[in-house]
């Protein structure tokens, strides 16, 4: 009788080959080799914008140090939510870990309390969080800043599946749970953000059956702000309702969403059933399905479009440090109009970070560059900036320069206007032009034809 009930258990599994065709596992087309254009990148960044980056310590006012490791990095898939909305079995199903030693917790009650980074390794095997933040080869070094209660809850799981050589996995404990900060022993929004600025594809999932939008996932979408073109929402276990019910739900679910995503176009939602089993009968399964493989055609898209998402990234990252530098600058040449030989440095200095409007400095910075104003910082973090970082230890931008080395400034132009756009436009040829990563990532004004040289 044992194995009649396993018998009749074993049909329950669904077919994989969608799986398979979507994300071109069975393909054995060689990897494009972007390595030369990573080589250029790096050129790039270490020579025309980390210069500026350090010398007016941006790394202090936004706690975001780009390493090799990030930018030669693989493409990361981020996956936020309650607590029991399938998570985990999500990434178990894509990743076919059901039933094996690895696959990842899963239960109704809160299972996953790590944050669990799944890579590509050639045997499964399971990698502590210190080892992780310790091997600056990997992206994860700067994590370290989060202290040692942090990396007990990070773990790594190497996984020889096809689709890790090209992307990253990273399941986080579920958000909306009613437990503060401080019981968790380490800083979680902070770390929440970390991920979220890094990951290229982030699906917030939900459980159709407990539907409930509080102030814990506002916060998560205050964090998700500037982000919304990598977001994709997932109502989960979308066969455990009936039609009509799931209508309702879906309804109810934009409206929440709404006002805390004020974008022009909504997120996409995607509403299916991601785990091994059958559907459930009497429920739409050809529309599940389409709805499957069309959230596997977005993770392909982002796997294909890793090195334009990677260098729009930077750009977008030299953008702000030039904009950091213009500031610090501005400061300083006011700090330097003030001072006479009788002034106090420092009271005068605590007049300027108090108000910077009443000397102008934001509003200069409009004037002269083509910044807009949604990419200024906050003036308040300007305060705590020079707490830490004395205007007396900054160089005006005019000093910064060398007859060998020409001038910092000028350099981190030329690395936003003309060698970021000319190496995306060099990898942009023989692809497809309607998949501009410039129109997926915002990195700024869309150029022209990138494919044909005027």
């Amino acid at each position: 009788p044992a194995e009649e009930v396993e018998d009749a258990s074993e049909p329950t599994k669904r077919d994989r080959s969608h799986l398979e065709s979507t994300l071109k596992l069975n393909e054995d087309k060689p990897a494009d080799d972007v390595s030369g254009v990573l080589q250029r990148l790096r050129k790039i960044y270490h020579s025309s914008i980390k210069p500026l980056e350090q010398s007016y310590r941006y790394n202090e006012l936004r706690q975001h140090e780009i390493t090799d490791g990030e930018i030669t990095s693989k493409p990361m898939v981020l996956f936020l939510g309650p607590w029991s909305v399938g998570k985990s079995s999500m990434i178990n199903y894509l990743l076919g870990l059901d039933d094996t030693p690895y696959q990842l917790y899963t239960g109704a009650e809160p299972t996953t309390s790590e944050f669990t980074v799944i890579m590509h390794g050639p045997k499964l095997k399971t990698i502590e969080g210190i080892v992780m933040a310790a091997d600056s080869a990997r992206s994860f070094s700067p994590l370290e800043k989060f202290g040692q209660n942090f990396l007990e809850k990070l773990i790594g799981i190497e996984v020889p599946h096809k689709i890790l050589e090209r992307v990253t996995f990273v399941d986080t404990p579920g958000i909306i749970e009613n437990r503060k900060q401080q019981e968790r022993g380490y800083p979680f929004n902070d770390v929440c953000q970390w991920f979220i600025d890094r990951a290229d594809l982030i699906f917030v999932v939900f459980d159709p059956t407990k539907l409930d939008v509080g102030l814990e996932l506002e916060m998560l979408f205050r964090q998700l702000k500037g982000r919304e073109s990598q977001i994709r929402i997932i109502l989960n276990k979308a066969d455990s309702l009936a039609t009509q019910e799931l209508m309702r739900v879906y309804g109810a679910l934009f409206w929440s969403l709404a006002p805390l995503i004020n974008v022009t176009e909504p997120p996409r939602v995607y509403v299916s059933s991601f785990w091994p089993h059958e559907y459930h009968p009497d429920t739409h399964k050809d529309l599940f399905l389409k709805e499957e493989i069309s959230l596997l055609e977005d993770l392909n898209q982002v796997i294909e479009n890793r090195m334009e998402n990677k260098i729009a990234f930077i750009r977008q990252h030299a953008i702000r440090v030039r904009i950091h530098a213009l500031l610090v600058d501005r400061y300083l040449q006011t700090y330097k109009d003030k001072m006479t030989f009788f002034s106090d440095g420092e009271l005068v200095f605590r007049d300027i970070v108090e108000d910077p409007d009443r000397f102008y400095i934001f509003k200069s910075i409009l004037a002269k560059t083509n910044v807009s104003k949604f990419d200024l910082p906050n003036r308040e973090a300007y305060k705590d900036f020079f707490g830490i970082n004395p205007i007396t230890s900054f160089k005006l931008l005019s000093q910064q320069c060398s007859y060998m080395g020409g001038c910092f400034l000028e350099k981190i132009e030329k690395a936003i206007t003309r060698e970021l756009p000319d190496l995306l436009g060099s990898i942009g040829l023989g692809k497809k032009p309607n998949v501009l990563s410039c129109d997926i990532t915002g990195c700024g004004e869309t150029p022209k034809n990138r494919y044909r040289k005027p």
